[in-house]
């Protein structure tokens, strides 16, 4: 009797799981748009936290490193209490200078390629001119009623300028666009603010932090899921920190060396090409593209020739990062193959924006170990029966 009690238990505990678990999916269904509008207000709100996250865990390799060093300095006892601290001071300090080497020497270049690109439209728009004419003559077409509907090269950039101008007067003159951008520059501040707060509590905390996560983990869920959801976690922080922390360094020295070489094919605009190339390596795939793509389109303006020899000194360029410098910056591969590389990208891009291409990749590459290893230990069970 007691054994059949047991069982009517387990079966009544089961049926009402799976009620209560349809009735909330009908619910969810039901009311999707609201939900999705209350998860965008929640991740709004929520929004200083993930961001300090995403800081403090770029910034977690280094400051390890830091702690290390000041702990062999400092040694044990008081003293040595102080290398969290200052190992976290150094790593927002390093940060820090970063950006102002970046604002300092970087960017007024950058700036000046841009005002020399802008001084030198109505050249380009010429040069533009002249190469359509040139093609429309070897093609034998009627270039005269060709451009007959077509305003003037002239006509085009007044009507660039025009419309710029009228663009900042419209800005500068209304009352709710100055209101628009001092609430958005606030409200930015304010992110800004607490995101750092966030990050420096996470950095500084992070001994304390990890093991009472792990000790809630161990309080309310068994241990026979807790020790897997753990094994997950560690590969996902390693294949993250592996992958993010290899994409920025890659991205600075493949700029660098962009930029370096572009002084030889056109200085004045080596320093814009050089950030063009280093950011869109960030972008998995389609990145080198891109960026070859837009360097190639500033120089085509000044020469062809320029453009063809940027092209192929990008593409040696590239096949020396692919194959000496991304796997000595990031040590070892994420282990993805090609293919799941385009339809991670694809997908993550076509869901989530910029966000999901960025984070596509490493999320993809540790689904892909979890699913490895589940079949490995699955075939092996087989094999052993």
């Amino acid at each position: 009797m007691e054994g059949e009690d047991i069982v009517d238990k387990k079966l009544v505990r089961s049926i009402l799981l799976i009620v209560t678990y349809t009735v909330l999916l009908v619910l969810a269904l039901l009311r999707f748009e609201e939900l999705r509008g209350l998860f965008a207000r929640l991740m709004g709100l929520l929004r200083p936290v993930y961001i300090g996250f995403a800081v403090a865990f770029v910034l977690d390799r280094p400051c390890r490193c830091f702690y290390k060093l000041y702990q062999r300095i400092l040694g044990g006892g008081p003293a040595g209490r102080a290398s969290r601290p200052l190992a976290v001071a150094t790593s927002y300090l390093a940060l820090l200078a970063a950006l102002a080497v970046l604002v300092s020497f970087v960017l007024p270049k950058v700036g000046e390629s841009v005002q020399l690109f802008v001084s030198q439209l109505g050249g380009y728009l010429y040069a533009l001119r002249d190469m359509a004419q040139s093609l429309m003559s070897c093609l034998h077409l009627d270039t005269d009623a060709l451009y007959a509907g077509l305003p003037s090269v002239s006509e085009l950039t007044r009507y660039l300028r025009d419309a710029v101008d009228g663009l900042f007067q419209g800005l500068s003159s209304t009352l709710m666009g100055v209101v628009n951008f001092t609430s958005a520059l606030i409200s930015v501040a304010v992110t800004g603010l607490l995101s750092l707060i966030f990050s420096i509590y996470m950095l500084g905390g992070r001994d304390t932090l990890l093991p009472q996560c792990r000790r809630v983990l161990l309080a309310y869920v068994p241990r026979k899921w807790a020790e897997p959801i753990l094994g997950v976690v560690r590969l996902t922080a390693a294949t993250f920190t592996n992958y993010v922390s290899g994409q920025l360094i890659e991205a600075c020295i493949l700029g660098a060396l962009c930029a370096a070489g572009t002084l030889f094919i056109q200085a004045d605009y080596a320093p814009l090409i050089g950030v063009i190339v280093g950011a869109s390596a960030l972008v998995p795939v389609a990145g080198a593209y891109i960026g070859a793509a837009l360097g190639a389109f500033l120089l085509l303006m000044v020469s062809p020739l320029k453009a063809l020899i940027f092209l192929v000194f990008l593409g040696i360029l590239q096949q020396i990062e692919g194959n000496v410098i991304y796997p000595r910056v990031v040590g070892t591969s994420i282990g993805l193959p090609g293919i799941w590389v385009l339809a991670a990208v694809t997908v993550g891009g076509g869901l989530f924006g910029l966000p999901g291409i960025l984070l596509s990749v490493p999320t993809a590459s540790v689904l892909y170990a979890l699913l490895r290893k589940d079949v490995r230990r699955r075939t092996a069970e087989r094999e052993a029966r």
